[in-house]
């Protein structure tokens, strides 16, 4: 699978001589994570390496997603308490929020200037580093295209419709333009500090052009068709990998709609194409949760009421959707998985511990071994049950 080796070795391999190296090397050697920092030449980016050097042995990623708001309080100790006494090994941090908001003081000077930075987190060094000591992998979550912040302070950035009214989510979160050029770079340089920081692996969500609200009307500036989506959100992800790959040795994954797996209807409408997502970036992770299908999908009457069957029958179908795609060539595929109970479906069921299980004995019989589980409350308390 496709992956980035953060060894010096590999770029003493590389032809790079020891002599132009700032060697930044921080190593936690665990059982679960192995955490290795980047090197560092005069002009304090890392050496480039090839696509084809980017796979490794890197942690079977069972991990849970963690908000900032509780990464900053003493919730934060509970939750290592739990990934060392289970199966998991792993946390998704908030580094942007949906909110456009950064959740700890980052020092880059585009941040400075939109006021995005909240300190959640008092200092994501000190809980980067306790994180690895607890042989914790961690992934930093950023909302790209999703970003009332900037779309505040940069009015020009903005997603408007034809009226000239923001381009909202269900919440009044304001959209970017997913087009603008200014907009990959802003979120690209926050990837790139933040994979330098000492995160495990940098993680893209709202990677995608808006749906639903007022988005059908939304005014791009450009071409703005199913085929130019795909052609935009493509190039913006070839920008961003590249560039993290190149400046921090650090894994790059992308979070996308379980639909676009079989659906490219959906997929050329919002711009993501699964397998040309599964062909850029180190990892993709489809969210499949059972409450997001409809009634009738994989012929089951309630999704939701059939954990199992509905994460096999996702996982089979991306599966079939990446066969063509050679090994070498293809991403890891880590599907995000329901940790909550979807009160508002009807003939739901609770998700308890057994719940959970099942979805990952699916995950495991489709021929998956990775996962990560979604709480937006950051709950996780049935794990322990």
């Amino acid at each position: 699978m496709k992956y980035i080796k953060r060894y010096l070795p590999l770029a003493i391999a590389f032809g790079i001589s020891a002599a132009i190296l700032v060697a930044v090397l921080i190593i936690s050697s665990v059982s679960k994570a192995t955490v290795i920092k980047e090197h560092s030449d005069d002009n304090g980016s890392a050496p480039s390496i090839s696509p084809d050097e980017h796979s490794f042995s890197h942690p079977k990623v069972h991990g849970i997603y963690v908000t900032a708001p509780t990464a900053g309080t003493e919730k934060m100790d509970e939750l290592i308490d739990l990934i060392n006494s289970t199966d998991l090994n792993a946390v998704v941090l908030d580094i942007k929020e949906d909110s456009g908001n950064i959740s700890f003081y980052l020092g880059n000077p585009d941040t400075d200037e939109t006021k995005a930075c909240i300190p959640y987190i008092k200092d994501i060094k000190v809980l980067l580093q306790t994180l690895h000591d607890n042989d914790i992998y961690v992934i930093g979550r950023i909302s790209c295209f999703k970003d009332p912040v900037l779309a505040e302070a940069h009015p020009e950035l903005a997603l408007l419709d034809s009226t000239g009214e923001p381009v909202v989510d269900s919440m009044g979160n304001a959209w970017v333009n997913p087009c603008k050029q200014e907009v990959w770079d802003y979120v690209t340089d926050i990837a790139v500090d933040c994979a330098l920081l000492g995160f495990d692996e940098i993680q893209l969500d709202y990677v995608r052009f808006p749906v639903g609200q007022n988005s059908e009307d939304a005014v791009y500036g450009v071409a703005s068709d199913d085929e130019s989506r795909q052609e935009y959100i493509n190039s913006f992800l070839s920008q961003i990998t590249s560039a993290v790959h190149e400046k921090a040795f650090t894994p790059v994954s992308a979070n996308v709609f379980g639909t676009i797996i079989t659906s490219d209807v959906d997929a050329k409408h919002i711009g993501q194409s699964y397998t040309d997502f599964a062909s850029t970036v180190d990892c993709i992770s489809p969210m499949i949760y059972p409450s997001h299908y409809a009634a009738g999908d994989f012929g089951l009457d309630v999704p939701d009421a059939n954990p199992y069957d509905t994460i096999f029958a996702a996982l089979s179908g991306s599966a079939d959707a990446l066969a063509s795609i050679p090994d070498e060539n293809k991403s890891t595929v880590r599907p995000w998985l329901q940790a909550f109970t979807a009160e508002n479906v009807e003939g739901h069921i609770e998700y308890d511990k057994a719940a959970i299980d099942n979805e990952i004995q699916a995950v495991y019989d489709a021929g998956y071994d990775e996962w990560i589980l979604w709480n937006s409350k950051s709950d996780y308390s049935v794990l322990s049950e």
